[in-house]
């Protein structure tokens, strides 16, 4: 990390994200429509890997939301819980918390103020893990026993073989790049404690980098 890439008041965190959703092909919330089927249910993994939030170290730690939103995403009135990776320290975790529940200002607080009840944080294991156009996400239940959230992805494919990316998208203005999208061949919650289970199978799922700062 470089000087001007650490603050001691705000964040500037870089790393990759992984979205699987309830929409049927590619989520209309991307390109600022309306979900599928009214209502879009949202499991999104951010991976850092190099950062600082005010001034503390978060390289290589994850951060799940999981996120119910009644109707058009920008609206807001969001349900969210959120997981912070359970291998941060007390200080790391605060941080993390502080940036993606919107109180250090940026992109995170735009995002956070769509947010209407914050139902619930944890801290717990997260495995993600994103190669190649694929990627695996996967929350350890608070009380270590199963998965709260288990979710494999792969995007769609050009005729190069490359990733299909979304360019000059909503959704990709606010992380800072293009994103690949393709379909989540599984893609299951299951937190019933905070009304939160589903469970779907090749819908909307989606892939990029991220760079956020305040």
């Amino acid at each position: 990390m470089t000087t001007a890439d650490t603050t001691k008041t705000g964040y500037h965190i870089k790393g990759d994200l992984l979205e699987a959703c309830s929409c049927v092909n590619l989520c209309p919330c991307s390109v600022g429509d309306d979900p599928d089927s009214g209502q879009c249910w949202t499991s999104t993994g951010y991976h850092i890997s190099q950062g600082t939030i005010r001034g503390v170290d978060v390289s290589n730690l994850s951060v799940v939301s999981l996120v119910q939103s009644p109707g058009h995403m920008a609206a807001g009135n969001l349900r969210e819980v959120l997981f912070v990776d359970g291998s941060a320290t007390d200080e790391q975790a605060q941080a993390l918390l502080d940036a993606f529940q919107g109180r250090l200002g940026g992109g995170l607080a735009e995002m956070a103020a769509l947010v209407s009840e914050q139902v619930a944080t944890y801290r717990t294991a997260i495995e993600y893990t994103s190669s190649g156009g694929k990627g695996t996400l996967r929350v350890t239940s608070p009380q270590g026993q199963g998965y709260v959230l288990d979710a494999d992805m792969e995007a769609y494919r050009g005729p190069d073989g490359n990733p299909t990316q979304l360019v000059n998208s909503l959704s990709g203005a606010m992380l800072g790049g293009p994103i690949e999208v393709g379909k989540a061949s599984s893609h299951t919650v299951s937190l019933p404690e905070h009304q939160m289970q589903w469970s779907y199978t090749g819908h909307s799922a989606m892939q990029g980098n991220f760079d956020l700062q305040a």
